[in-house]
């Protein structure tokens, strides 16, 4: 029974032995199918520029061999004269399989772009041989081919079917409209486009030549006016009409921008100023900023990213499909469609939302990402938003923005270029809509920068007659090198005890400004300006932007006040033309209150190091995933969902020759007027180190001269006299200030013997006669103008 059992096994074996030997080996691949696609397309292209470098070669040599000279007659007679562009087009597309690997930024053309190349080589080949049959009508088209004349074989055909389908005129019409769809094909530029750059040129050439035959003929102009008009930059206004007539403008400047080359020394010129009148000449904008880097865009990456976002959301039980994709400067962002899946009872129900949301950490993993920000779901789309960021970043220059279409769509004098959108658009804001604006975000991402564009784009399009500033600097290192420009209405403050009085100047100013509104009837500046200047009686007022680098420290100096001003200016000085931009690095509930955050509908958020801080900012998180260098979100007014935007640069370089031109046309101004000024360095150094005081000093007998350097200080006398006491804990209760500026207080009136020292066990004293000696002399010399700022 074992040996049956064990001759079964032997004979069950058997045959997988003799069926494994007889099983034949797989053929090895030859070289050619061992190499990878890139290979072959790699060994293509040097065989096409070696092609293309032999045919050169042989055109141009006097001795050709056998293979050579058959090839040569070959290209002569089917492509004639145009047998020298053949092998130019074979070398180019060899070059460019073989450089492809080489560069980012070698162009890839499109079909539409081989399809014009195509067609614009028949049609050379067409007009040639038309052209060559023109000039020997007696010859045959053949035979004109076979000797190597006009387009060879292939446009003797071509001659021979259009002649007998269309005639002799016909055929000639058809090559005109194929050379315009060629030129629109190759240079992606439609014939209406080209027709208005054309008509544009000839415009600017014939007002170029007017003006120079108005120049040279005009009897009245000398040969040093001449001079100086050409000299003279034209004033680039962005704004419209009614806001023109604001900036006292010469009569040479125009309401326009032209993109034109930069200079290549960089240099900016200001014209002479009229005796006993300030006429100020806006920078051009050519002149002051440069242009942004380009960005070239891999289509294999992104077709990679495609699928590799969408195995990622099906493996994860999320099954999305990519229906759209927006290109940015710093993002790429994929517009996802949820599909259905499966439930229990083979229903099929779609992906929710929040689900493909949560999985941004295991996309950013997939990709190999850094930070991946989902925006679910885009605003007016039926699309998921997955923003991945781009390997190479693309440098948003602010003339970029502000030569864009959305930038001159908007009307008015506080325009601010803020950057691109992630589909590479430019997005501009206008600050009189806001009204006000609130920046935070941690350091390095990016708000200094956003700060001195919005500033740079103010000084681009304003005199100081349509703008004045106002700017606080408590670090003294972001916005003191503005010192000395003629916008401000005072050197940059950086005291931080001088921030609070000056807001409260703001508030007395819009006071004012309401009161001369309401004497003509005015409902805003805007309508006061255009009914002055309809008049003539009295002078337009300028818009007033007050700029607080960090609010941090304002808040923590006088928590209470400063809160309480700033809410006030918030609410009620739209109308008046003023208006507030904040920044802060420290996005926290104690420095960005709820009241403050409330009077700031539009906001932009920087990186931030967690969600709880961009929940402060945004009132929703999504701040913590930005990439930081300019990566924000912005909140206007009137839009519910961030939208993410790459801020615009300006570089120091750029802001140095703005101040430049502003100090030397205000020392120019301040000449022109006979007026004893200091220069813009001087000013500028001085006003960096030390600031003036706030009133002016009292004399007390006991002691020397001392400086008053806070508004409280005859408050708190008038509290003392009539509390007949003093403590630091009352000055805080009544004037609702912090322990610090309370214990400052305290200080300096014990030094001018107002209130006695502190002694163990007793409560101070107020010395009754110096305090009321101090009061009469405030009295005496009168209060300060309200209309003054305390600077």
């Amino acid at each position: 029974m074992v040996k049956r059992q064990s001759s079964r096994r032997s004979s069950t074996r058997k045959p997988s032995r003799s069926s494994g030997r007889s099983r034949r080996r797989k053929p090895r691949p030859s070289l050619w199918q061992r190499l990878s696609p890139d290979q072959k397309l790699d060994l293509l292209g040097w065989f096409l520029v070696a092609l293309s470098t032999l045919t050169i070669l042989s055109m141009i040599s006097a001795e050709q061999g056998v293979l050579t000279q058959w090839w040569i007659t070959l290209l002569s007679q089917a492509f004639g004269w145009g047998r020298y562009v053949v092998p130019l087009l074979i070398g180019a597309i060899g070059l460019w399989l073989i450089l492809r690997h080489f560069g980012e930024k070698l162009p890839r053309p499109d079909a539409s772009q081989i399809t014009g190349v195509i067609l614009g080589m028949f049609t050379v080949l067409t007009t040639l041989h038309l052209v060559v049959s023109r000039i020997w009508p007696h010859v045959d088209l053949y035979s004109l081919a076979r000797d190597g004349l006009g387009g060879g074989f292939i446009g003797a055909f071509l001659v021979a079917i259009g002649t007998a389908a269309l005639g002799s005129a016909g055929l000639t019409v058809a090559l005109i409209l194929l050379w315009i769809a060629t030129v629109t094909l190759v240079a992606s530029v439609s014939p209406s486009e080209a027709l208005t750059a054309f008509i544009e040129w000839w415009r600017r050439r014939a007002r170029a030549q007017q003006t120079s035959g108005q120049s040279t003929t005009s009897p009245e102009a000398s040969p040093e006016t001449q001079e100086r008009q050409n000299d003279r930059p034209k004033a680039i206004v962005l704004g419209d009409t009614a806001d023109t007539r604001d900036a006292h403008p010469t009569p040479s400047s125009a309401p326009t921008i032209h993109a034109s080359a930069r200079p290549g020394n960089g240099e900016v010129h200001i014209p002479p100023v009229e005796a006993g009148r300030q006429t100020w000449t806006l920078p051009k904008v050519t002149a002051i900023l440069e242009e942004g880097s380009e960005q070239y865009y891999s289509e294999d990456l992104i077709r990679k990213q495609v699928r590799i976002i969408e195995e990622t959301l099906s493996s994860l039980g999320a099954p999305a499909r990519v229906n759209e994709i927006n290109q940015g400067p710093v993002v790429t962002q994929f517009g996802v469609e949820p599909l259905f899946v499966s439930s229990r009872g083979g229903k099929q129900t779609k992906v929710k939302v929040s689900k493909i949301a949560s999985l941004a950490d295991d996309l950013a993993l997939a990709l190999s990402a850094r930070s991946i920000r989902v925006q679910a779901p885009i605003p007016g789309k039926g699309l998921v938003g997955i923003e991945v960021p781009n390997e190479e970043p693309m440098l948003v220059s602010l003339r970029d923005v502000m030569e864009s279409e959305s930038f001159a769509r908007l009307k008015g004098r506080l325009r601010i270029g803020l950057g691109q959108d992630v589909s590479g658009r430019a997005v501009a804001a206008d600050l009189r809509a806001m009204p006000h604006l609130l920046i935070a975000g941690a350091t390095g991402s990016g708000k200094s920068v956003c700060v001195n564009a919005i500033i740079s784009a103010f000084l681009l399009q304003n005199t100081p007659d349509t703008l004045r500033l106002i700017m606080v600097d408590p670090k003294r290192v972001e916005l003191t090198q503005y010192n000395g420009i003629p916008h401000l209405l005072a050197p940059v403050i950086v005291d931080i005890d001088r921030v609070v009085p000056t807001l409260r100047w703001a508030t007395r100013e819009m006071d004012g400004r309401y009161r001369r509104f309401a004497d003509i009837g005015a409902r805003n500046i805007e309508d006061y300006n255009r009914r002055v200047q309809k008049t003539g009686e009295g002078v337009p007022i300028p818009y007033i932007a007050i700029i607080v680098d960090e609010l941090a420290d304002v808040i923590i100096q006088a928590p209470d006040e400063a809160e309480r001003v700033i809410c006030r200016l918030a609410q009620m000085a739209r109308a008046t033309g003023i208006h507030l931009i904040i920044a802060t690095q420290r996005p926290s509930v104690d420095v960005v209150t709820g009241l403050i955050k409330a009077n700031f509908p539009a906001r932009i958020a920087f990186a931030v190091a967690s969600s709880v801080d961009s929940r402060v900012i945004l009132d929703m998180p999504g701040a913590e995933r930005l990439l930081g260098q300019g990566d924000m979100l912005f909140m206007p007014p009137d839009v519910s969902q961030p939208l993410r935007l790459q801020g615009a640069f300006v570089s120091d370089r750029e802001i140095e020759r703005l101040i430049t031109y502003w100090r030397t046309a205000a020392l120019q101004a301040s000449q022109a007027g006979d007026l004893e000024r200091e220069s813009p360095e001087e000013t500028a150094l001085a006003a960096a180190v030390t600031q003036p005081s706030l009133f002016p000093t009292f004399e007390d007998p006991s002691a020397s001269q001392t400086t008053l350097e806070d508004d409280l200080m005859p408050a708190a006398v008038e509290i003392f006299l009539a509390e007949n006491r003093c403590s630091t804990s009352l000055l805080q209760r009544r004037l609702r200030i912090g322990y610090t500026r309370a214990a400052r207080l305290m200080d300096t009136l014990t030094e001018m013997g107002i209130v006695a020292n502190e002694v163990q066990g007793h409560s101070r004293k107020v010395n009754r006669v110096l305090a009321e000696k101090f009061l009469r002399s405030l009295n005496a010399e009168g209060p300060a103008d309200a209309d003054e700022p305390p600077f």
